[in-house]
This record gives structure tokens, C-alpha cells and sequence, in this order.
């Protein structure tokens, strides 16, 4: 295994030496990726992917992707092209060509043929209610249909009438014939095929009916060879019919299906269906919005692909569940960031700053680290002018007790330039301050003052040479650390009102007025920002704030 699987050891892994250890496992290890394409990959899929890709990676075997697309009334292309490119982004190759389970729907509905001629499927014409009512309940036995017992020939006819088009959506199904007294509901009789009158992506009208997920899903492992179909906890019920399935047909391999927990993170919402509802009542702004949980949301709010797969190795992979904290998704990014984002000055709410000992028609250039602790990632120059910005909130007329920011008569240095003290108060006529006058120390650049200490560092730019941008604060899109169990109300009441603050007017670094594409800068003093091209314009850049400094949540409720 390589050393990246032996960090993210699981019980998997472990489940796999032993059967390759005692022989039981021989061959490549091949595993799949089987999203639906009805909506956009989010953070939970995030963690199947790196588990399933993670797998084949330790035993230099391989993974598939393909796509469960047997629901055409709920697809489209730009679901699959989204999932495809947030897999590739986040590191990982699939083997080989993309895959579709429906490029197996020739070979499955032979397979439900075989099933037919075997006596183990039959054509049902219970209504749906019908059907419902038959099944019985947890306690009680569900009873046999009243079609149950149709001749094979009778059967074979009438589903080939059924994919030939002579019945409506609804009016009959393809059911497996296994035990209607089981205690497993699943295996009463479960349906296999259902009449759906809809233009497939793939197909386009090749068929009027479909085969079930739970149909669908053994027989495409098998017909590619998957070694370990690796799914979430709530197929674990689901498994006696995957092993039904593959008993019972002429398969070229038998997979072995394995659960885990899914994952649950506080303050979130996972399923795509909810997801959907957000974008299509304008809650959020598509499927990218940097808040949403989904991997393209994430990537746009400039999470990296190796902050998720980090977060996915620490909450590990397992079947007891539970609920992570969002606080160790934000750790990762900043621990990934604080290495390698390189550093800018931003004021988020501009007051003008007049060095009035300062030339008129004087300017500096200062060079400054693009990181302080990586001297290898060079140097940015930052212009110093006589008219100045900093943020509003880093000068108190009225400071209080300890106060280390700036404040009449008092001193502060301007990072990584000189030492300022404040002399005078300008306001306009409403009474607003508009503007501070001070005096710089030409003999601090670099040095400590002589006779007096600085109350502090501000961050700062040039008044006549910075950019003008718009900044996005993003923060969690709900205020509930469980938004979807309020059983009593609606899951978007528990929407944070905060989730987005824009403001307008932030002057950046002259340096940022062509910024990277590829990673964050950690504005100094207020967080990690990305760059956001879709928003931008050549004129006004917009950035997205990725993640704060610190966990203000926890502080928060602390």
C-alpha cells in the first residue's frame, strides 16, 4: 500500500489484506464511483470518492466511474459534466472510459429474461396503493400478489409488450418472486422494472421502461468486474437482494458489497433533494454558490482538493456514524492555507489616511513577503503614498482599555512600513469621519521608533495606488447545527441570515489586480479570500471569503 493509504487506514483496508492475506482475495482490486446524475456532488460524496479511488490506489487496483442513470426524469447532462469535473479536480483518474449503467440495459434485460424463464420474475398489475397495501409492515407478513403465480410464457409476453409500449406508466411492473414473508421488506418481492415514458440522456427513447436501482446495481459491478461495491449504511439492508440478484443470473463475477457510514456534518444539509430545492427557490445561487455544501460550491469558495481529502482522511471511514463537526472541515483548509496562500493587504471598510509630513509628489516602493515563513515564494511590491486607507474598525476616538489599534495622539505601525501617529480628526458635515491626519516617522521603516512603542500593526494600501474590488463573506449557509430535524418545521427557516455579507468598495494590494487563479490569498488580519471569475469583471475583481483566521462559531458559542 502506499504510504497516503496507510495514513487513512479503515476498516475496509483492513477487511481486504486479510482476505488477500488468506487467499480468499486473489486478482485486482476493483472498485466504482455510481453517483446519480440528478444534482451536483456534495461534501458527502466528497468522502465516498476518496474511499472508493483511496481503496483501488492501496492495492494498485482500479476504480470506475459510472453513473447510475436509470431515473431519466430526474438527469441531465449538466449533472454529469459537473460530477465528472469536481472527480477530476479533486486528484483522482478513473479507469478507463466513463461508464453508464445504462449501457448495460440490453444485458439486464436479458438478465431479467433469465429471471422470467427461471421462475423467479413475474409481470404485476397491482396499482401502486395495491402493491403498498400487499406488502405488509414491519410486523406483519405482506401477501402474495395475485399475479404471482402467472405462467412463464405469460410473463415473458407481457414484458415484452411492456418494453414494446403496450401499457401506460404504472400499469404493470416487473417483480422479483423471492419471499413476501420475509422480514427483510426488501425481499418482498421487490420491483425490477417499471414502464417510464421519458427521453434518456444516454438513450434518448430506446426504452419505455427502466430497471431499478437495486436491479441495476449488482449486475453493472458485475459485468465490470468490481471486486468491492463499497456503499453507505443504508444499503446495508439492501445487500440480501444484491446477493439474490447475482445467485440467480449467469454473471461473470460475484462482488462483494461492503457499508459504511455516511457522512453527517453539523450545520449542513446533504441530501440532493433539499440541495435542489435551495437553488430552484433562489435560496442560493445555483449549485455553486460558495455556500452550499456541494464540491463545486466549495471549489468556487476556494476550498482545495487537498483540504478535503485531508478532512476525509481525519474523520476516517467506519460504521458507527455520527455527526462531524463543520469546525474540522474548516481546520483542514486552514491548515492547508496557512502553508501556502500567499499574503495580501485588504481594507474591507476604507478610511482615508492623510500623512500630512509626507511629500506631495513623493512615492515608495515597498517590498514585502509574498509568505513570512517561505522565503521561496519571493517577494510582492506594495507602492507608499501620502494618502493612505485603513479599516474603519482599527481607529477608536474613544478607545477602550488595551486597545492595540490606532486612536488620537497614538502610534501604530502600518504593516510592513512605517510608524504613523494620528493628529487629527476630519468629519464631514453629517458628523462621519472622513478622514485621519497623521504624521509618519520617516526613521521607523524596518526599525523600531526611538523614545516611544507603537500601539500596534494595521494593515493598509495606498489610497492612489490600490484596486477597487467587491468582497463576499461567506460564512454557513444555516444557524441550526441540525437544520433538517426539526420535524415540526421546514428546514430553510433555520437559514442564516449572515450566511452572505457583500461589501462594496475594498481596496486591495495594486498587486492583486491580476490575481491567481488557483489559490487563496490570506488577507492579513481577516481570512482567507478567493478569487471569484465568474462574479469578476476586467474593471472590479470579486473575492469570495473562504474561511476565517479562526473558528468564530466556536468562540461564539463559547
Amino acid at each position: 500500500m502506499s504510504a497516503e493509504s496507510k495514513k487513512a487506514h479503515n476498516f475496509i483496508l483492513s477487511l481486504i489484506e486479510e482476505a488477500v492475506r488468506e487467499g480468499k482475495h486473489t486478482g485486482k482490486v476493483v472498485t466504482r464511483f455510481p453517483p446519480e446524475p440528478n444534482g451536483y456532488l456534495h461534501i458527502g460524496h466528497a468522502k465516498s470518492i476518496c474511499l472508493n479511488f483511496g481503496i483501488a490506489e492501496a492495492f494498485d487496483g482500479e476504480c470506475n466511474l459510472r453513473f447510475d442513470d436509470t431515473n431519466p426524469e430526474k438527469e441531465s447532462q449538466e449533472y454529469i459534466d459537473a460530477i465528472k469535473r469536481d472527480v477530476t479536480w479533486l486528484g483522482y483518474e478513473w479507469a478507463g472510459e466513463v461508464r453508464y449503467a445504462s449501457d448495460y440495459f440490453d444485458a439486464i434485460y436479458d438478465f431479467a429474461v433469465e429471471l422470467i424463464e427461471k421462475g423467479k420474475a413475474y409481470v404485476c398489475s397491482l396499482s401502486a396503493d395495491q402493491m403498498a397495501e400487499y406488502r405488509g409492515t414491519l410486523k406483519e407478513p405482506g401477501r402474495n400478489s395475485p399475479y404471482r403465480d402467472r405462467p412463464v410464457e405469460e410473463n415473458l409476453q407481457l414484458f415484452r409488450d411492456m418494453r414494446a409500449g403496450k401499457y401506460g406508466n404504472g400499469e404493470m411492473v416487473l417483480r422479483a418472486k423471492i419471499d413476501m414473508a420475509s422480514p427483510n421488506i426488501n425481499l418482498r418481492d421487490p420491483i425490477l422494472y417499471r414502464i417510464r415514458y421519458a427521453d434518456h440522456h444516454q438513450t434518448a427513447d430506446k426504452w419505455c421502461i427502466y430497471p431499478m436501482y437495486d436491479f441495476t446495481h449488482p449486475i453493472s459491478d458485475a459485468l465490470e468486474y468490481v471486486t468491492h461495491s463499497l456503499c453507505t449504511l443504508e444499503f446495508e439492508d439492501h445487500r440480501p437482494l444484491y446477493d439474490w440478484v447475482l445467485a440467480h443470473i449467469s454473471v461473470p463475477c460475484r462482488p462483494r458489497q461492503i457499508e459504511f457510514a455516511r457522512l453527517n456534518l453539523n450545520y449542513t444539509i446533504t441530501s440532493k433533494r433539499k440541495l435542489k430545492r435551495l437553488v430552484d427557490e433562489g435560496h442560493c445561487d445555483g449549485w455553486d454558490d460558495p455556500r452550499m455544501p456541494t464540491v463545486s460550491g466549495m471549489r468556487r469558495r476556494g476550498y482545495t482538493p487537498e483540504s478535503i481529502r485531508t478532512f476525509c482522511d481525519m474523520i476516517g471511514v467506519n460504521k458507527a456514524g455520527g455527526t462531524v463537526d463543520m469546525g474540522m472541515l474548516e481546520h483542514a483548509i486552514r491548515e492547508d492555507l496557512n502553508t501556502r496562500a500567499p499574503r495580501a493587504m485588504c481594507v474591507m471598510r476604507p478610511l482615508k489616511v492623510t500623512l500630512v509630513n509626507y511629500p506631495d509628489d513623493q512615492t515608495e516602493t515597498l517590498t514585502l513577503p509574498v509568505h513570512p515563513q517561505n522565503p521561496d515564494m519571493g517577494t510582492r511590491e506594495v507602492p507608499w503614498t501620502k494618502t493612505l486607507f485603513i479599516d474603519r474598525e482599527d481607529f477608536a476616538e474613544e478607545p477602550p482599555r488595551k486597545w492595540k489599534r490606532l486612536a488620537p495622539d497614538q502610534a501604530v505601525r502600518l504593516r510592513g512600513g512605517y510608524v504613523m501617529t494620528c493628529r487629527e480628526v476630519v468629519r464631514n458635515a453629517s458628523g462621519e469621519i472622513v478622514e485621519l491626519r497623521c504624521e509618519y516617522d520617516p526613521a521607523t521603516l524596518g526599525v523600531n521608533p526611538d523614545g516611544y512603542k507603537p500601539n500596534g500593526v494595521v494593515h493598509w494600501v495606498s489610497a492612489t495606488d490600490s484596486v477597487d474590488v467587491d468582497i463576499n463573506q461567506y460564512d454557513r449557509l444555516f444557524n441550526h447545527e441540525s437544520p433538517d430535524s426539526d420535524k415540526e418545521g421546514d428546514f430553510v427557516e433555520h437559514l442564516n441570515p449572515g450566511s452572505l455579507v457583500r461589501l462594496t468598495g475594498a481596496r486591495v494590494e495594486k498587486s492583486l489586480a491580476t490575481p491567481r487563479h488557483d489559490l487563496p490569498y490570506q488577507f492579513e488580519r481577516e481570512g482567507y479570500f478567493f478569487f471569484d471569475e465568474r462574479l469578476s469583471s476586467a474593471s472590479r475583481p470579486v473575492f469570495n471569503r473562504t474561511v476565517t483566521l479562526r473558528d468564530s462559531w466556536a468562540k461564539a458559542k463559547s
